[in-house]
């Protein structure tokens, strides 16, 4: 298609009556030209219709791109919210949903794991993260498929449009613009399309004709800001009278000012004299509680002196019993150096009999291995003792055995004559 003029761009198509109107109440409007309102429609895609097979499985395509765009941007919450959503979807897209978690989770953890420093430990990482994203991708396109196979959990699950993130839902308005791009860009014949640029162009006349008119305002606009300087001019001019007459005030008030000091002098002066009154009737106080003082002083010494005597006594008390305790103290230094001495015989008495002890766990130990291997000796005779009896036995048995079976075939032997002639009796019964 021909490139657009971007001053056409910037003005759409409802705006361009609102360009006509006048800018500015008493101001000549610029010139009119009206558009006809069919070439106005002629902007919108609305009233296109698809002419070709292939131009709508193109649109098909989009919208089921921009569907399947609408439940892949849900799918996060969906996964999320999965209890809330359990009895809605059903334990086949559930399974899908946990699965596809599971692969996002994989993935969330190979990208925050830090990169290996050898070469082949960062080739099997991203072979893995091929991998992942391959399996990611199959992943969700199972979820959409089993989500779009089922219209009314569709249009349940469009109303949750709150819980899309920002970015997915600039992402899908940026797509449904596209669509509509597309969508007049394929309905557009070259006729219309030549009528579109045309109507363009003339609406990019009026915006130049407008901007015109928008100077010739400015300009007006200029000559009114001059006006009004002038009038600021003669409003400074009032505002001069106005503090040249505050001057004049101020100087009265000065002349009012002296007078008040005077007056102020002279109560000052009245102050004075009743201060100087006051301070006489104050020293006379004064002289009468420096007799009080002095009174309090010579009671303040009085009990002085008692307390210095008490604290004599006091400190006498204290040195006596501190030399108690410095006796008492030396009666139990000797009595703790004796204890100490029968502690360190008593210690030495208690190494030797370690040593001892050590002696007579050795000596134990040899005697516990000696009786050990004589138990163990005594075991294995008992036990090749029984070995023997027990075989013994089986032989007298076996040779019991052997007389007894001995004996029964003796007894059993038949005579020869007897034997033979038993012998034919029985065939010739048989």
């Amino acid at each position: 298609m021909a490139t657009e003029d971007p001053a056409a761009l910037q003005a759409p198509p409802g705006d361009v009556k609102q360009r006509k109107k006048p800018l500015a109440t008493g101001m000549a409007t610029p010139e009119e030209e009206t558009i006809p309102l069919g070439e106005l429609k002629m902007l919108e895609p609305c009233h296109l219709h698809p002419d070709s097979t292939e131009t709508e499985r193109i649109i098909t395509v989009l919208d089921e791109t921009a569907a399947k765009l609408e439940m892949s941007s849900l799918i996060p919450h969906i996964i999320s919210s999965l209890d809330k959503f359990a009895d809605v979807l059903g334990p086949e897209i559930t399974n899908s949903l946990i699965q596809h978690q599971k692969l996002s989770n994989e993935m969330e953890q190979l990208l925050a794991s830090p990169e290996g420093e050898a070469p082949m430990r960062a080739e099997e990482q991203q072979r893995c993260l091929c991998l992942l994203e391959q399996r990611l991708t199959r992943s969700v396109r199972d979820v959409l498929r089993l989500l779009l196979a089922n219209p009314s959990l569709c249009q349940a699950l469009r109303q949750e449009t709150w819980a899309r993130k920002s970015p997915a839902e600039g992402f899908i308005k940026a797509f449904g613009e596209f669509r509509n791009l597309m969508v007049e860009r394929l309905l557009t014949s070259p006729v219309e399309e030549e009528e579109k640029l045309r109507l363009l162009e003339d609406i990019s006349l009026q915006i130049k004709k407008s901007t015109e008119a928008i100077a010739a305002l400015q300009a007006e606009l200029a000559a009114a800001c001059q006006a009004g300087e002038e009038e600021i001019h003669k409003k400074d001019q009032v505002i001069k009278d106005l503090k040249t007459s505050v001057q004049d005030l101020a100087e009265g008030c000065k002349a009012g000012i002296q007078q008040m000091k005077q007056e102020g002098d002279k109560q000052q002066e009245n102050d004075l004299q009743f201060s100087q009154a006051k301070c006489a009737r104050l020293q006379e106080d004064i002289e009468q509680l420096g007799a009080q003082l002095s009174a309090l002083i010579r009671e303040h010494r009085a009990s002085e002196l008692d307390l210095k005597q008490r604290k004599r006594r006091v400190e006498t008390e204290i040195v006596n019993w501190i030399q108690k305790y410095n006796t008492d103290m030396g009666e139990k230094q000797a009595e703790y150096e004796e204890v100490s001495g029968a502690y360190s015989e008593e210690k030495a008495q208690l190494s030797l009999l370690l040593e001892r002890r050590v002696v007579l766990l050795q000596e134990y130990s040899q005697i516990e291995e000696e009786r050990r291997k004589r138990q163990k000796e005594e075991e294995e005779a008992l036990e090749e003792l029984n070995t023997k009896t027990l075989a013994a036995t089986c032989i007298q048995a076996f040779w019991r055995g052997y007389l007894v079976r001995s004996l029964f075939k003796l007894k059993k032997k038949p005579k020869k004559g007897k034997g033979k002639g038993k012998g034919k009796g029985k065939k010739a019964k048989k």
